[in-house]
């Protein structure tokens, strides 16, 4: 399948949803009133798209077919047309969905390196893997920094990924300071002339201080051994979670001053439209969504096709 065709099955479960609600509120033929707005806005916000992007969806779709025949072709238009506008943000981000590279902010001169956070259980070091494979497959020499220290698990998965990507890591015994796994893997980077070091960290939830202020450590580490590091720091957000992923992007964006996110499991979730609703409110670009379990399903993020995977059949 092409990139749009794997977004597309990636949020067909949210698209179907919204698709059901297009069909059920909106019949050719009718005029368009008030009260199927007000469903509408309804189903929108049901779809955790938030409240502020459904009521911006709906006044743009009152301000243009209210009181005409109604005409579906029209109306989904109209929503893709709002979404992408939304998913841009006022940066007017859109990255070129063929580059792989697009959304980093690669350093001028030495290696780049990415800090990734989240919570627990979001699909973070399955989301690094799939990172480290596209920048592979790009030519780019990459090292990991296996910073979950906590898990054994961890440590072994991303060791495993990283065999079967053919790039190198950084790894130290359970237990051991997290801050020094990242410090080590910049060290690597910077003696193999490594072009990209990704450094892997524990999942927490954002109400755990000291787990916050390790990672604060660890950020802080980064730049005294590499200026101008972490270039990236990304943020994990599971899409099923819905709402609550705005909460940890919040919390988690003051801690890593967050450049970016990157949405796992939009393939497993018919809330699709929570992506909408962080972009809007964080002002933090998507620059990454995962749209399935394979170690190829981690696509640059652009809104002109996330909108129209968000409104197609």
């Amino acid at each position: 399948m092409g990139l749009f065709d794997r977004l597309k099955k990636g949020l067909q479960k949210t698209a179907k949803v919204l698709n059901t609600d297009v069909r059920d509120l909106f019949r050719a033929g009718e005029i368009l009133n008030d009260e199927h707005l007000a469903q509408f806005e309804r189903r929108l916000i049901e779809s955790d798209m938030g409240v502020a992007a459904s009521m911006e969806i709906v006044e743009e779709l009152r301000k243009k077919h209210r009181g005409r025949t109604v005409v579906v072709e029209e109306i989904w238009a109209t929503v893709q047309s709002k979404l992408h506008e939304l998913l841009q943000g006022q940066e007017n981000v859109e990255y070129d969905a063929e580059n792989p590279l697009a959304p980093l902010n690669m350093a001028e001169e030495g290696p780049t390196v990415i800090l990734v956070a989240g919570v627990n259980g979001v699909g973070k070091t399955t989301s690094i893997a799939k990172l480290a494979n596209l920048l592979h497959k790009a030519g780019k020499k990459v090292v990991l920094a296996a910073g979950d220290t906590f898990r054994a698990a961890a440590v072994e998965q991303l060791t495993m990924w990283s065999q079967r990507i053919g790039c190198d890591i950084v790894t130290k015994e359970s237990g051991s300071d997290p801050a020094a796994v990242a410090y080590a893997g910049c060290e690597r980077a910077v003696e193999t002339g490594a072009d990209v070091v990704i450094i892997d960290t524990a999942g927490r939830l954002q109400t755990q201080k000291n787990l916050m202020q390790e990672l604060e450590k660890i950020y802080r580490v980064i730049g005294k051994k590499i200026p101008g590091g972490p270039h990236e720091s990304l943020l994990v957000l599971d899409a099923t979670t819905g709402q609550n992923g705005i909460i940890q992007a919040e919390v988690f964006s003051g801690i890593i001053d967050a450049t970016g996110l990157v949405l796992a499991k939009l393939d497993g979730t018919a809330k699709g439209g929570v992506v909408v609703a962080i972009r809007q409110k964080m002002g933090i670009p998507v620059k990454y969504v995962g749209v399935g379990e394979q170690i190829d399903d981690l696509q640059v993020f652009n809104p002109e096709q996330f909108a129209a995977a968000l409104v197609s059949e």
